[in-house]
């Protein structure tokens, strides 16, 4: 099975197969974008969010579900933003044949033994660079990345042009350089397959849909 990775701003990505699509955090158009998902999608958000009508399936709390030969595990996590008023985040684990990869959403870096256990073996990492106390930066980054050790770690939610954020985010070089990690390669997609994965973590950049 195939899996392709679109980002779209913010934390926004697209997961497809050839059966089904997940959109994850589509929540673009209060951000001054356009909406991402379609119908018939599967929507999944990592903080609270309103249902999307035509979407297939909305999936936004902790939990195994099971869509088109594609598993994805809602695993709970403590939020970034300052834990008393925000509502726990979740984390995805979406597996479909041999790939699995994690959308962290703006989680707070540091995870418990029991929740790596939880998370177990990641191929492909989502994670959030941009900071200001909003989201993870990229020393926050690292740490998640540290701990998961996935072979491919996809940046997100970093300072974008079209996109109004509450909190100024920070610009993608800012957040690699701090990271130490030299993009692999920049795509428009990216196409997951198992054999070309390396056991250093390598960093993909993806170009916006």
């Amino acid at each position: 099975k195939t899996m392709d990775i679109q980002f779209y701003g913010a934390n926004c990505v697209t997961i497809a197969t050839k059966q089904i699509r997940l959109v994850f955090d589509d929540n673009l158009v209060a951000l001054g974008g356009k909406p991402v998902a379609r119908e018939g999608d599967i929507c999944v958000f990592t903080a609270a969010h309103g249902t999307v009508e035509k979407a297939k399936m909305t999936i936004d709390l902790p939990g195994e579900y099971e869509v088109s030969g594609v598993s994805v595990q809602g695993i709970q996590a403590r939020s970034h933003i300052d834990e008393e008023t925000a509502r726990n985040a979740v984390m995805y684990k979406v597996t479909a044949g041999d790939a699995r990869i994690l959308i962290t959403g703006h989680i707070f870096p540091k995870l418990s033994e029991a929740k790596l256990e939880d998370i177990g073996l990641v191929d492909v990492m989502i994670v959030p660079v941009g900071g200001n106390g909003y989201t993870l930066d990229a020393t926050g980054a690292l740490q998640v990345i540290k701990q998961i050790e996935p072979k491919v770690v996809i940046p997100t939610h970093y300072a974008d042009a079209d996109l109004s954020y509450e909190v100024p985010q920070q610009s993608l070089t800012e957040a690699l350089k701090a990271l130490g990690m030299e993009p692999k390669d920049t795509l428009k997609k990216f196409s997951f397959k198992p054999a070309e994965m390396t056991d250093t973590t390598q960093l993909v950049v993806l170009e916006k849909s």
